[in-house]
């Protein structure tokens, strides 16, 4: 599959974003660092870092060899067909069905006396476990 090359308005636009998405996660990131408690900042300026990097991965391999790439990478790249978006927006839409129940579950936890930080990861966790479980079953039916 031929590679496409993208126009120098297209380079600039990718330039320009990929530089607002780093001066955005740097910005609030000292911020978090300078007023929130404990290590906030620290753990949002490398998760951010993960997130970028993990997604300029994603877009790179979509780009490069469209053929070896996953359902997931072209969905959440928005660079696949009609399935590949289907079948993440029913996973994102199984994720949004489950969040509400799941962070009421937190909610009733940090009540009960559960650590507030400890919560919140099993919260995080358990919604990024239920869409990669909504993502596995629904990419397998369809």
């Amino acid at each position: 599959m031929p590679v496409t090359e993208l126009t120098t308005r297209q380079k600039a636009l990718v330039a320009g974003l990929c530089l607002l998405a780093v001066a955005a996660l740097v910005s609030v990131g000292l911020l978090l660092r300078e007023h929130a408690p404990g290590n906030m900042g620290n753990g949002f300026l490398a998760g951010g870092g993960i997130a970028l990097v993990g997604f300029a991965v994603m877009a790179w391999r979509t780009a490069r060899r469209p053929e070896q790439t996953t359902t997931f990478e072209r969905g959440w790249t928005q660079s696949g067909d009609e399935r590949d978006d289907a079948v993440l927006t029913r996973s994102l839409a199984v994720l949004g069905l489950l969040a509400l129940p799941l962070t009421g579950v937190a909610g009733i936890a940090v009540a009960l006396g559960v650590d507030t930080s400890a919560a919140l990861a099993v919260l995080l966790l358990a919604e990024i476990g239920a869409l990669a479980v909504a993502f596995a079953v629904i990419n397998r039916r369809s």
